[in-house]
């Protein structure tokens, strides 16, 4: 199985090995984030699989926000979208 950090590349373009752990991302937090974006994004680096797990997943005011916030011009938004794809794959969600 890929890790996450290259399925996350092979349906973004996104290689989030070049983020610079600035925390610009964790500026937000709203109702529905168990863990930070910048956890999010450092979950998928370590290739921990419990990212696929957490609630901001299914957040869609997460959603909402993350996309155009990191300044290093990596859309958020996308990486939850391709988190939740992998997640459904396997099995991980009830969510439709």
């Amino acid at each position: 199985m890929p890790s996450l950090r290259k399925i996350v590349f092979d349906r973004t373009g996104y290689n989030l090995g070049k983020c610079q752990s600035c925390l610009f991302c964790d500026k937000v937090s709203i109702p529905g984030m168990d863990i930070s974006l910048s956890t999010l994004v450092q979950m998928v680096l370590f290739n921990d699989d419990e990212v696929l797990t957490t609630h901001i997943l299914w957040s869609d005011g997460v959603l909402e926000i993350a996309s155009g916030l990191c300044c290093n011009g990596f859309d958020l938004s996308e990486v939850i979208l391709a988190l939740r794809q992998e997640a459904r794959a396997r099995g991980l969600s009830t969510q439709a």
